[in-house]
């Protein structure tokens, strides 16, 4: 199973995030990635719709013969991954713990900002684990709904998301918090604009680098990590093949050549 490929699926181009992260920390990896974006965003979606797409997902993932399942969705892995978990066999890795785990290290005054969709707010998991980690740790979360489309748009630079990150991040400068983790994987290609608005000096943590070195770490342990360097990487989406393969060139550090559609709801 070493040379089989890694799967990751995400609820649209965020995910992506968590890819180039896998490529850098694994170069050896190849990956199977599955955007869902004929039924972006999940942040909005109720518990039962989501874990019926991850299943359909995962379902299609294990039919390009994946030895390792990343949730690359925040939101799925809140409400979808311990389901996910009893239906293979096989390691599914999700972003909040790692995510977690690294503002828990990261936080100096134990006061910790989590921006995320909806869904994942209103899950508390992000507050459960970072409570886990530590109980001393106050958790302030802050749902952030109008990133994902922004991002989607490519307006990763637009007056207008620097405008609406103040105004959504504004609440947690006003709690003191010292880290702010960006609680769901398209928040990353924000990080600029983020930057701008919460200064230099605020933590922000990126769960996308935390998950690629869990993986790394798992595969290393079952010895499932690939030896081989020659790499092909595979891409599909539920729509927009194209814009998709456009937006991906710009993110990657490879070129994505193919984009392939699939009729994500016959699985």
């Amino acid at each position: 199973m070493r040379d089989f490929p890694i799967g990751v699926f995400d609820s649209g181009v965020g995910g992506l995030t968590v890819v180039r992260e896998i490529m850098r920390q694994i170069p050896n990896e190849n990956i199977v990635y599955f955007g869902d974006t004929a039924r972006v965003p999940y942040g909005s979606k109720s518990k039962d719709t989501i874990i019926k797409f991850s299943k359909q997902i995962v379902d299609f993932l294990l039919t390009k013969k994946v030895k390792a399942i990343v949730v690359a969705c925040n939101t799925a892995s809140a409400l979808a991954l311990e389901d996910l978990k009893r239906e293979v066999d096989i390691p599914i890795i999700g972003v909040v713990m790692p995510g977690a785990i690294a503002a828990a290290e990261a936080t100096r005054n134990e006061k910790v900002g989590v921006i995320a969709t909806e869904a994942t707010v209103n899950s508390n998991i992000y507050t459960h684990y970072l409570r886990d980690l530590n109980p001393n740790i106050q958790v302030y979360s802050k749902a952030c709904p109008l990133f994902c489309p922004l991002v989607e748009e490519n307006w990763l630079y637009d007056p207008i998301t620097i405008e609406i990150a103040d105004r959504y991040l504004s609440e947690l400068i006003e709690y003191e918090v010292d880290t702010i983790v960006l609680g769901c994987t398209h928040y990353p290609l924000l990080r600029h604009t983020l930057r701008k608005v919460v200064g230099e000096k605020m933590n922000l943590v990126n769960p996308a680098y935390e998950t690629a070195i869990t993986l790394k770490n798992v595969l290393k342990e079952k010895q499932l990590d690939r030896l081989s360097k020659t790499n092909e990487h595979l891409f599909y989406v539920s729509d927009g093949a194209e814009k998709f393969k456009a937006f991906a060139n710009t993110i990657l550090p490879c070129e994505v050549m193919e984009t392939n559609d699939v009729n994500i709801e016959q699985y």
